[in-house]
């Protein structure tokens, strides 16, 4: 590959990627965010109007025996301020559970709010039927003639308890017509588990088969990002079948996708920072499932394994409910501890796992070293730099030995006029007396990507880097820069927005690059010149929409190329002229004499 080639073909893939993520980051969000605000607004309306009865929508998990019934929904349940409940109050969740069909219905998140704001409510996980916007877990049975009613959302629970509180444990029980007793002991953990185990005994006369189902049900899609680079809706990992990811339009397009029966597995509803995960305690068989007769509902749910009980015998059937925030360290804790299968695909690590979970744990381990995660990207960056030292070692020694032959490049050039074949041969040439690769120069770019992409999936889908402050005016480390240079950073007393909110972290950014770019040998073709002179710019415009942390990475990992490339250079006995090409730049060209 020659120089002119290597130029053309890095412009060209920089154009290019510049107007994919301009199209994808900030052009489309905005589209899909108009789209589905209308959306939630008429499923609100709907609901508050009393039109929709989301019990009466609700599907039901099916069984997959063809003899079993499913249960039915409870058209007959007492709204919510007649309903008996008992009180969720631990160090990371508040709220309370439904006693009619011991449904996990009202949960809030003690450590998090919904904007970066002291007075700003706590962000609310799970509501109950009547809410706005209903969100919420429970188990149960399916239909059996034999076993009569069984627990299902409609059965009122007794208990002698009034809460549930840290490590606390509460029991329910409920005895059917026919004589069977049900004891359900739901637990809390400290964290973001529920542990709901039922012993079962039957005390009539006959043998009993029942069958186990969770559900959990969402009514009306919630605002998403709507980027491709995050999964937002229904996700599980079934075994062999490994994980599934279905996106709310795509289920709405379906109506039901269900999957083989697996030994082994979870299955729930993922937002960006929180979800809600049913862990079945037997083999299942899991479905996703959307009905849209009313308010929308989106629900996951699977069945469990029949449970035979003999006449007077007894049984226990145990299964697990996550409902949190995806922190890492706790979700790789239940992964480990529990021994859930791939419970770690949560958090939506992307493509590139292999790079985004270590960088993550990178970034997390100098967190905890020097306590400010903007630091924190920065220390990463420097042992970053020093991993692929050699090869931007190389890269940049190539570099130099070309801007240390250009004079002679551009004297070859003038010599030998329009024969193109002659100048590509002496080139050729050059380039293998001072030992010149080329291609060398594109290393670092094509290194630096990946990477890039791994920093954005980590400061943009983990929850640790959710309203992280940096320093100064950068007070959340996943949101852009609020700052904007046409109202001087805030000194004019007027609010900009959209293309006009570019804030100083993305200025200094564009700063680095240009000066990067300028240290480099200049392309000869004209159009090549013109693209690179005007990329630091588009680079600014573009990126001031991004996490001021990604931003803030880019401009110290350009300070840091800078530094090293000038080393480099000066060792190579290349010229440094940085200042010269600035100044040439701003220099009008001469005027052509006839």
């Amino acid at each position: 590959m020659n120089g002119n080639n290597s130029n053309t073909f890095l412009a060209i893939g920089l154009s290019v990627l510049v107007l994919v993520l301009w199209q994808v980051f900030y052009i489309g969000p905005i589209v899909e965010e108009e789209r589905k605000q209308a959306e939630i607004v008429s499923q609100r309306e709907a609901i508050k109007s009393g039109e929709v009865k989301p019990e009466d929508n609700a599907a039901i998990p099916q069984s997959d025996t063809a003899t079993s019934t499913a249960p039915e929904a409870n058209a007959t349940a007492a709204p919510v301020e007649e309903e008996k409940r008992l009180t969720i109050d631990t160090d990371l969740l508040i709220g309370s559970l439904n006693l009619r069909g011991a449904r996990i219905d009202d949960l809030r998140l003690k450590k998090y709010k919904v904007e970066n704001e002291e007075n700003s409510p706590l962000v609310t996980l799970l509501s109950p039927r009547n809410s706005d916007s209903p969100y919420f877990a429970e188990f149960g049975y399916l239909k059996s003639e034999a076993a009569g009613e069984v627990p299902s959302a409609g059965t009122l629970w007794n208990t002698n308890a009034s809460s549930l509180g840290k490590d606390g444990t509460v029991t329910l029980n409920w005895t059917n017509d026919k004589g069977i007793r049900f004891e359900r002991d739901i637990a809390l953990d400290d964290k973001y588990m529920f542990t709901v185990t039922d012993r079962i005994a039957n005390t009539s006369n006959n043998p009993v088969e029942l069958t186990p189902y969770g559900r959990i049900a969402r009514f009306g899609e919630p605002e998403t990002q709507g980027i491709f680079v995050l999964h937002e809706g229904l996700i599980g990992y079934f075994g062999e079948e490994g994980l599934n990811e279905v996106d709310y339009d795509d289920l709405r397009e379906d109506k039901e996708i269900s999957a083989a029966r697996t030994p082994s597995g979870w299955l729930g509803i993922t937002d960006k920072y929180w979800a809600a995960a049913l862990i079945p305690g037997t083999s299942f068989k899991p479905r996703f499932f959307y009905n849209d007769k009313g308010a929308e509902l989106f629900q996951t749910d699977y069945v469990g394994e029949v449970t035979s009980i003999a006449a007077g015998g007894n049984a226990e059937v145990q299964n697990k409910l996550f409902a949190g925030a995806k922190v890492t360290e706790i979700i790789d804790g239940y992964q480990e501890d529990l021994k859930i299968d791939s419970f770690d695909l949560m958090i939506d690590w992307g493509w590139f796992y292999f790079i985004t979970k270590p960088l993550f744990w990178l970034i997390h381990w100098i967190h905890g070293l020097i306590g400010n995660f903007g630091l924190a990207i920065l220390g990463a960056t420097v042992i970053i730099k020093a991993i692929f030292l050699p090869l931007a070692n190389m890269s940049y020694a190539s570099m130099a030995k070309m801007k240390k032959v250009q004079p002679e490049m551009t004297e070859m050039r003038e010599r030998y006029g329009d024969d193109k074949m002659k100048q590509q041969q002496e080139m050729m040439a050059i380039y293998k007396r001072e030992k010149i690769n080329p291609a060398a120069g594109c290393l670092p770019m094509l290194v630096q990507i990946p990477v890039f992409f791994a920093l954005y999936k980590v400061l943009f889908v983990t929850i640790e880097m959710r309203h992280a402050p940096f320093f100064g005016w950068i007070q959340d480390l996943a949101a852009p820069d609020p700052t904007s240079i046409f109202n001087l950073f805030g000194l004019i007393p007027f609010e900009v927005g959209g293309l006009f909110l570019v804030g100083v972290w993305p200025v200094i950014m564009g700063i680095t690059m240009f000066l990067q770019f300028q240290m480099n040998p200049a392309p000869p073709d004209p159009t090549q010149a013109m693209i690179f002179k005007w990329m630091p710019l588009i680079f600014t415009f573009m990126l001031a929409s991004f996490p001021a942390g990604l931003v803030i990475y880019w401009a110290w990992n350009n300070t840091l190329s800078l530094i090293q490339q000038g080393i480099i250079m000066k060792r190579h006995g290349a010229e440094v002229a940085l200042f010269e090409n600035i100044k040439g730049m701003f220099k009008s060209k001469p005027k052509e004499t006839s």
